[in-house]
């Protein structure tokens, strides 16, 4: 039996890792659950997972938390309760679903204490991949990526020579813009841009499947988990979101791994890996598909794209810098306050006025953060 603590149980990505504890509970339990502010969806998770402590954003709702519960359980609150309980609770596997810089110092923990972490948190490898690879060898922590295209290459690579790798090939669905000119993007609105054409996720990852920051992020990521230079690495466009990934090999030879746009594929391979176990999801039919197409990016219109791969480019803080920048615009752009096409404009802003340190340790990495949330919320 593993235990599993949820950061982020009530997104897409947490409610679907429930779904599977939920199919496979002789294998699996919950060790704790954490959210932001949702205690109305954490309120049932609680009621039927049972898990002894819970995390929640503040002390104002975790107070709330605490008057609704009808059974036992610890509530904690606050970026102090996540690192408590990644510190401290008993559990094998840490499932990072949270959104954006805050899942960075819980996972920190866990890979100190040795744990596997499935990662679906994109922004604590694109913020902090050198510590984090550091630390993963030094405690014997291994991660399974749950992001659909990293797992895809990680299980393209399972038996495979490192060396023997020519490049990697990240599969993006072009987002609801794929065929609207740049012009175009200064007139789209928040309405048009959550309407994703193939993959259900929360708001912020939606706005950044449309700018394509989304696939900048992962190919940042990609860097860490694969080790691999960025000239290795490459975006392709495939608006079926069948193929989730692909490996070139040096003798030309291409690996793909397969299946319909459902999450919980990638999620029950990194809970179970190295076993697959045996699931109800809906099975791919390949007369049904019919098609598969492939187009190459324009970095020119998806500038975010561009800006991540500049990013890796330089090292040190800027992708910290980037990520944050982006995770500031983006609300902006959701509270209506600028235009989709503003976006990497500010980034780039804070990217130029931002000093970049190089090997930078986990305070650095706070304060950068710091400094480009402040400044892009007031250009």
């Amino acid at each position: 039996m593993k235990k599993v603590l949820v950061l982020g149980s009530t997104g897409s990505i947490g409610v679907n890792t429930l779904n599977i504890i939920r199919q496979f509970r002789d294998r699996f339990a919950v060790a704790a659950l954490t959210v932001n502010t949702r205690i109305d969806l954490l309120q049932p998770q609680i009621q039927e997972f049972k898990p002894p402590v819970v995390v929640v954003k503040n002390e104002k709702l975790a107070d709330e938390l605490r008057k609704r519960l009808t059974i036992k359980c610890e509530v904690l609150a606050g970026i102090d309760g996540l690192i408590s309980a990644a510190a401290n609770l008993d559990y094998d596997i840490l499932l990072g679903a949270m959104v954006g810089f805050a899942g960075l110092a819980p996972t920190l923990e866990a890979i100190k204490r040795g744990k596997r972490i499935a990662l679906a948190n994109k922004e604590t490898l694109v913020v902090g991949g050198e510590l984090v690879t550091e630390l993963c060898k030094k405690h014997n922590s291994e991660i399974i990526p749950v992001d659909s295209e990293h797992s895809a290459i990680y299980q393209c690579l399972v038996g495979e020579n490192a060396h023997s790798v020519q490049k990697i090939i990240l599969t993006a669905s072009g987002g609801p813009f794929l065929h609207l000119r740049k012009d175009e993007l200064n007139n789209v609105t928040v309405k048009d841009a959550l309407n994703h054409p193939t993959w259900k996720m929360g708001n912020k990852v939606t706005i950044d499947s449309a700018s394509m920051m989304n696939k900048g992020l992962e190919v940042i990521e990609a860097h860490w988990l694969f080790s691999l230079p960025k000239e290795k690495i490459e975006v392709i466009i495939h608006p079926q979101s069948i193929i989730h990934s692909m490996v070139e090999f040096i003798d030309g030879s291409i690996k793909a791994q397969m299946g319909l746009p459902d999450m919980k594929l990638p999620i029950q391979y990194a809970l179970g890996y190295p076993e697959r176990l045996k699931s109800n999801f809906q099975k791919t039919c390949l007369p049904e598909i019919n098609t598969l197409n492939f187009i190459e990016p324009d970095m020119e219109k998806f500038e975010c794209l561009k800006l991540a791969y500049e990013a890796l480019d330089s090292g040190g803080t800027a992708p910290c810098v980037l990520n944050a920048a982006n995770e500031v615009a983006v609300e902006r752009f959701l509270n209506g306050e600028i235009k989709l096409s503003y976006i990497p404009f500010l980034i780039n802003k804070a990217l130029e006025k931002i000093e970049n340190h190089k090997s930078p340790d986990i305070e650095t990495i706070f304060e950068c953060d710091k400094l480009a949330r402040e400044l892009t919320a007031q250009l």
